[in-house]
């Protein structure tokens, strides 16, 4: 019999850095936002993800946490056991989670079968439920020479063959073709839809943060989730150290992920100059960008995401490792006149990011670039998800017809 509600679940398995989630809890919010008998459950490997709001309707269930090594292997991120055991008993609740919960679509982030195949046996579950299974993909995955053995690799090509129903990418083809160099037949790439980028919006409640340079017009500077931010953050305070004279304050958003040992050093240096503050964390940074004159960030989709949303000027300094994800986007980004970039050579020339900061609120705002559909991905992904919640599951069509 046909449930009154709809339920979605959406798998997010990284537990380090904060794209993943914040991608993942503005589509939940969005869909509970224009569906009324919506509820979103979503899993993830967040240790912070407790420290965000979450909209009526959207919960989460946290699996322990994993991080990745600079070797390349896997380790439990808090828990005395073994990588194995921890991956089992990750399994095991996203199975029984998927199973209790019974979704009615279930939308993958990025990985299409989940950490290290966590997700394989639970898509496998849903899907001879007929549950629809979307694979969800942000604008740029990595250089094309990586991604395509990393899927191979990962054996990726069958589960978009026979598991997931739709591929939604994030982003629009004009800026950038995440799958580009990865051979697909035609039966996969029947599946891709591009959606356009997420539009960010300010939360209801204001932000806990009130340093005393709000209270003038102030450059945001942020490092993300903070684990890979150090570099652009010493750039800046080198600029603003050797030219006191640059026009406007900075307000330096570490991350809460950035070392402790680095905060303190940082914070050293900021007691020293007055045209600086900085803060650790911030769950509603929405607030800040929205009231900056202009952005320096890392360049991750997310960051991105709120500089188009919020029309800011920004100064973008990718990272290029592990992957090189943020100079693509950064690169085909500036191309198109959205923002400007700094490569980051290493020798922290103050002067050159002092220029920078000088010339940032002179920029376009990325609104003055017309790419139609731009932001358009938070009301795609409602169509997309609100088409197939009226199809109903595939194994119940031939009872009771069409869900609605």
């Amino acid at each position: 019999m046909p449930r009154g509600d709809a339920r979605v679940l959406i798998y997010s398995h990284d537990s380090f850095g904060l794209g993943h989630l914040r991608r993942c809890r503005a589509i939940a919010h969005a869909l509970v936002g224009q569906h009324n008998k919506i509820s979103v459950l979503i899993l993830s490997g967040s240790p912070i993800i407790g420290s965000f709001d979450f909209r009526a309707r959207v919960d989460f269930v946290r699996v322990p946490g994993v991080i990745k090594l600079r070797s390349g292997d896997y380790t439990s991120l808090n828990l005395h056991l073994d990588i194995e055991d921890t991956m089992q008993l990750r399994g095991s609740i996203i199975q029984h989670t998927a199973d209790v919960f019974d979704p009615d679509i279930m939308i993958v982030d990025k990985e299409p079968l989940g950490l290290r195949g966590e997700v394989a046996e639970t898509l496998a579950m849903l899907k001879k439920r007929g549950v629809p299974l979307i694979l969800g993909l942000r604008d740029v995955m990595d250089e094309p020479g990586l991604l395509a053995p990393e899927w191979e690799r990962k054996n990726v090509m069958p589960a978009l063959e026979n598991l997931y129903d739709e591929i939604w990418v994030y982003g629009l083809p004009q800026v950038y073709d995440p799958l580009s160099g990865v051979e697909m037949p035609d039966s996969v790439l029947r599946k891709v839809v591009y959606t356009g980028y997420l539009r960010y919006g300010v939360p209801d409640a204001s932000s806990a943060t009130h340093p005393s340079i709000l209270e003038k017009p102030y450059i945001l500077v942020t490092a993300g989730g903070g684990g890979d931010g150090e570099a652009v953050i010493d750039w800046v305070l080198r600029a603003y150290e050797s030219d006191p004279g640059i026009p406007h304050s900075a307000l330096i958003v570490f991350g809460p992920f950035m070392r402790t040992e680095a905060q303190e050093q940082f914070l050293a240096r900021i007691g020293r100059l007055d045209a600086v503050e900085a803060i650790t964390f911030d769950a509603r940074i929405e607030h800040l960008m929205q009231g900056a004159v202009g952005v320096v960030g890392m360049g991750g989709y997310n960051t991105f995401c709120e500089i188009l949303s919020f029309d800011k000027p920004a100064l973008i300094v990718p990272r290029t490792k592990p992957r090189l994800e943020q100079y693509i986007r950064a690169a085909r980004a500036t191309e198109l006149g959205l923002i400007s970039m700094l490569d980051d050579d290493k020798s922290h020339d103050p002067q050159l990011m002092a220029t920078a900061l000088r010339q940032l609120t002179q920029q376009r705002r990325p609104s003055e670039i017309v790419l139609p559909g731009l932001l358009d991905g938070l009301d795609n992904t409602n169509q997309l998800a609100g088409q197939w919640l009226a199809r109903g599951r595939a194994a119940d069509l031939a009872v009771v017809g069409t869900k609605t």
